[in-house]
């Protein structure tokens, strides 16, 4: 038996023949730190592609007390925990255009023009912040996405890398850090079930998931907590088991030969089903301190995608280039609010995951915009950009700057928040606290 205390470590797992299972903080395991400890502090990233229509995005209000826009409405429940940023700008010019705003958003520098592999950008703020906590998790940031270019090569924007556009998280200009899409593949990251196509049909024709390998210590675990923390656990361990079996749910086409490779299944077709697939798993990742730091493509720079779940059947590229035409502005602007929409239930899932003397999102700071503005004019400000959580200092505000001010100085602030003191960022002129 792995667990022999009735106080346990906050670094307690559940470990089976093939599986290792992160536990949340319970209340057992603060007599054994003689303390309540501080709860860890979480930082992250949420980018959307291709603009906003940035009059339903921008508040009427400044200062304190928000009225929120048509676009942000779906936030108005965590309004005490939300500051609105204007007047923030990416580095460089239109030129580049998407290349550079995906580049741009967390390292604020304009990337060196290239076609080839000689591509120079951050690091970025995300991997800058990982580098100092990281230390104390079993990962020191999550990287995540729901479209995957990566066997693009060449200018996927006419003189500039597709490398820019494949990844959000640089950890030196030299390197970029790549996304992970597959829901699966990330799962068996945290839990530890890899394998062989071989081994992944063995293992669903057992019907056997995670955490039926360890449920025989789960039990013994169980017997010696208290009534809330039994609570608690199987709350946690039921969650768990949902996730993979979502994640399980074959999708349409799995008899091709995808099946065959030794490679994660679990991409669903849906973008609304894929989308909150990678939320709750970076909501896991929080609430097991697996990691403190995840950065999330919600959908690539340049995205064809569409939407006809919202009525929208266009690609969202092409509507983004609306020539002011009144009904592709509406188009665009309704898959700015369904994208804001599948944001905000990731945060109520956040508030209402309990977290030491608090909830998950008391004691985040979550990030979502992007590095474009106007996606008509590829406009590099104002960008559209909010932050959310307990970390975020006073909430319900809509925090003007000067114009043209650049989001480097926000990234700095941040930095500072969590303990990194860098002086300097891209193209920043300054230091913005939150």
């Amino acid at each position: 038996m792995f667990v022999t205390r009735k106080t346990l470590p906050r670094r307690t797992f559940l470990r089976g023949l093939s599986a290792t299972v992160a536990l949340p903080l319970l209340d057992a395991m603060v007599p054994a730190l003689k303390a309540a400890p501080p709860a860890p502090r979480r930082l992250g990233f949420v980018y959307f592609p291709n603009g906003a229509i940035m009059d339903k995005w921008i508040p009427k209000s400044e200062g304190i007390g928000l009225e929120l826009s048509p676009t942000l409405a779906p936030l108005a429940p965590y309004r005490d925990q939300l500051v609105v940023l204007g007047n923030l700008a990416r580095a460089g010019t239109t030129i580049g255009d998407h290349a550079v705003a995906a580049a741009a958003w967390l390292s604020g520098i304009y990337a060196k023009k290239t076609e080839a592999e000689d591509v120079l950008v951050g690091p970025t703020i995300d991997q800058i912040v990982a580098a100092h906590i990281g230390g104390e998790t079993a990962f020191p940031s999550l990287e995540l996405a729901t479209e995957d270019f990566t066997g693009y090569i060449g200018g996927c924007t006419p003189g500039f890398s597709c490398t820019y556009m494949n990844t959000l998280c640089w950890t030196s200009p030299t390197t970029p850090v790549p996304m992970e899409i597959n829901p699966r593949a990330v799962f068996e990251r945290l839990f530890g079930r890899a394998g062989s196509a071989a081994q992944r049909r063995e293992r669903q024709a057992e019907d056997r998931g995670i955490l039926d390998s360890v449920t025989e210590e789960a039990s013994h675990l169980r017997a010696s907590l208290g009534p809330r923390d039994r609570v608690r656990l199987s709350d946690y361990l039921q969650e768990v088991r949902e996730l993979e079996q979502r994640i399980a749910r074959r999708p349409a086409g799995g008899d091709s030969a995808e099946a065959a490779m030794d490679a994660p299944q679990g991409i669903p077709e849906s973008f609304e089903e894929h989308a909150a697939l990678m939320f709750d798993l970076q909501k896991v990742a929080y609430q097991t301190d697996l990691t403190r730091v995840v950065t999330f493509m919600l959908s690539r720079e340049a995205s064809q995608r569409t939407y006809p779940q919202i009525e929208v059947r266009e690609p969202h590229h092409t509507i983004s280039h609306h020539g002011n035409d009144p009904q592709k502005k509406a188009m665009n602007a309704r898959i700015n609010l369904y994208h804001v929409e599948q944001f905000a239930r990731f945060v109520e899932k956040l508030r209402a995951t309990p977290d030491g003397d608090g909830s998950l999102l008391d004691h985040s700071l979550i990030f979502y915009g992007a590095g474009m503005g106007d996606g008509n004019a590829h406009a590099t400000d104002p960008l559209p950009l909010v932050a959310v959580g307990g970390l975020a200092g006073s909430g319900n505000r809509h925090l003007l700057q000067r114009p043209k001010t650049p989001a480097a100085n926000l990234w700095l602030g941040v930095a500072a928040k969590f303990g990194v003191n860098i002086g300097h960022l891209g193209n920043s002129d300054g230091l913005i606290s939150l």
